[in-house]
């Protein structure tokens, strides 16, 4: 016992000292980063100051799955603050792989903190950048002096608009509609998001099917690579890179300015759902309305599962656009399974447009779709309400105190091979109760989105988009552990079905999944690190590449 008790004293004082030695060297990072950097705007080494919202909030992210204490939250004022930052933790580097690691910092950047997975979090050896005030700039360009996109992307306007890489998605929508009358033409469905963010992975809604997503419709982009450089890039200059950071997870450069397409916007939408109960139906109308000539569809397609029951969050009451029509659950055939779908679309138009042309118009639209009739909802919106919709449960969200609360969501693209099939296994027995939240699915174009970017997606034209929106309800529902259970069941039943699949917003821990995921792209996204971070400095949430002293080959 005595031996034992002294073995214990002895390793408490060795972790004691451990501590001790990585606070110390932590002291002097801060020390030397303070002198090195000479920053303009601020850093904030206190996790533990109350007062201190930057540094908490960028210890967690939306997600709320994993928490991750930084070094330093940065808040910069321009783009020379991030270039010093960049160069700074460089010049830090130790100069072999002998060296203390604990020097090999790195940086993460921060937009609204809306990442599900720790993507924008680093740990004690790194530093956060937030995004959100840095080159808060919204300018409106109407000379033809762009390099146009190619691959069903961005050829032919003559308006744009530059925008910060920290800005929401909300205020580009706010200033461009009402101080020109303009917007952009392919969206998210939720515009809390900065454009830095989202143009880092694709940006996907339901417009993406006739514009391609957001990436296709950027034509230019100011750049700080992992090297401290700041790069003007397009498709005809400094191409490389432009196409490596659209998509590109972080991994390249930080978006500090982005130039986006703008197109004359609509003053008003009709949102239309119709409920099918086949889902062969469903997927043959949805993908009849992603394939028509621009005259004879729509601008906004997507589509959704929910339960086929009266559960107040994932049955029919989730379908009906205003109180004006409930949802007649005696339309449902006695046919239907356990879940039910949702076409959802929408037409824009005028104010000055007549509204029984709208009603004809729609009418030829839908005329053939195999929907269940009378299960069809309409609502004629402002176009800034329609693209704010989800705002507004956001407000709801927050107000019963839900909004902050984890969510274990899981996006995925799907051939359309395998959708059928997915249904079977997925939606009709693994999802048949629901998620407690919003199930996503619709179809989208291969022939949208260029290749030339980082994306990677299934085979084939037709791919589907499938998003399970998870809100975690405590003492109501599963468990957040439950909730990541089954998300890997169906990653899991997706693997063994042989399903031609990719994640969305990917997340992966090790290096073989990193491979299999980018496939035989995987070359050209490692030359691309090597090129533009050779030190793997940027995005280390992202846990695809580890950092370097030496630089990567």
């Amino acid at each position: 016992m005595i031996a034992y008790l002294e073995q214990f004293v002895s390793e408490s004082e060795s972790n004691t000292k451990l501590q001790e030695e990585e606070e110390d060297g932590n002291n002097n990072k801060k020390i030397l980063l303070c002198r090195e950097m000479e920053l303009q705007g601020s850093i904030d080494f206190d996790c533990n100051n109350s007062a201190s919202s930057n540094f908490a909030a960028a210890c967690k992210d939306f997600g709320g799955l994993n928490q991750s204490r930084p070094l330093g939250v940065i808040k910069p004022v321009g783009t020379d603050d991030l270039v010093r930052v960049i160069r700074s933790v460089i010049s830090m580097t130790p100069s072999s792989s002998a060296s203390s690691s604990s020097n090999n910092l790195t940086v993460a950047v921060r937009g609204n903190g809306h990442s599900i997975n720790g993507q924008a979090m680093t740990d004690s050896n790194g530093l956060v950048i937030l995004m959100r005030e840095i080159n808060p700039q919204i300018q409106i360009l109407t000379r033809n002096h762009h390099n146009s996109c190619s691959n069903g992307g961005c050829g032919g306007g003559d308006v744009f608009v530059d925008v910060g890489g920290g800005v929401l998605w909300e205020d580009v929508l706010l200033h461009c509609y009402y101080s020109s009358g303009l917007a952009p033409r392919s969206w998210t469905d939720y515009l809390g998001l900065t454009v830095g963010g989202t143009l880092s992975n694709a940006g996907i809604s339901g417009q993406a099917f006739r514009y391609g997503p957001q990436t296709s419709n950027v034509t230019e982009l100011e750049v700080v690579t992992g090297k401290g450089e700041i790069v003007t890039c397009s498709e005809n200059q400094n191409s490389e890179l432009f196409f490596g950071v659209l998509g590109g997870l972080g991994q390249f450069g930080i978006i500090t300015r982005a130039r986006i397409v703008l197109q004359p916007a609509p003053h008003m939408v009709r949102w239309i759902r119709m409920v099918y109960s086949e889902f062969d139906d469903f997927t043959n109308d949805a993908e009849l309305l992603t394939t028509r000539a621009e005259c004879g569809s729509f601008d906004y397609i997507e589509g959704f599962v929910f339960v086929n029951s009266d559960d107040p969050v994932n049955g029919w009451s989730s379908v009906p656009l205003s109180p004006n029509k409930p949802f007649d659950k005696s339309r449902i055939p006695k046919t239907a399974g356990p879940v039910l779908y949702c076409l959802e679309v929408a037409l824009p138009y005028r104010n000055g447009d007549n509204v029984d042309t709208i009603d004809k118009v729609v009418s030829k639209m839908i005329g053939r779709l195999r929907f269940i009739r009378n299960l069809q909802f309409e609502l004629d919106l402002s176009y800034v309400e329609f693209l704010l919709r989800v705002k507004q449960q956001e407000e709801e969200a927050k107000a019963n105190g839900i909004w902050d609360n984890p969510h274990p969501w899981l996006n995925l693209l799907i051939s359309k091979k395998d959708i059928s099939g997915f249904d079977q296994t997925v939606f009709k027995k693994i999802l048949k109760d629901g998620i407690g939240g919003p199930m996503l699915i619709y179809p989208l174009l291969k022939s949208k989105w260029d290749a030339r970017t980082s994306v990677v997606l299934p085979e084939g034209e037709i791919f589907y988009l499938v998003a399970l929106l998870r809100f975690h309800l405590p003492m109501v529902g599963p468990s957040v552990q439950d909730m990541i259970t089954q998300n890997q069941e169906i990653l899991q039943c997706c693997t063994k079905q042989g399903f031609d699949y990719k994640l969305y917003l990917p997340h992966y821990r090790s290096d073989d999944q990193w491979r299999s995921h980018f496939g035989n792209q995987w070359s050209r996204f490692v030359e691309r690190k090597a090129r533009f971070d050779p030190m793997a400095i940027l995005a280390p949430g992202q846990k695809i590449f580890s950092r370097n002293s030496n630089p990567l080959l």
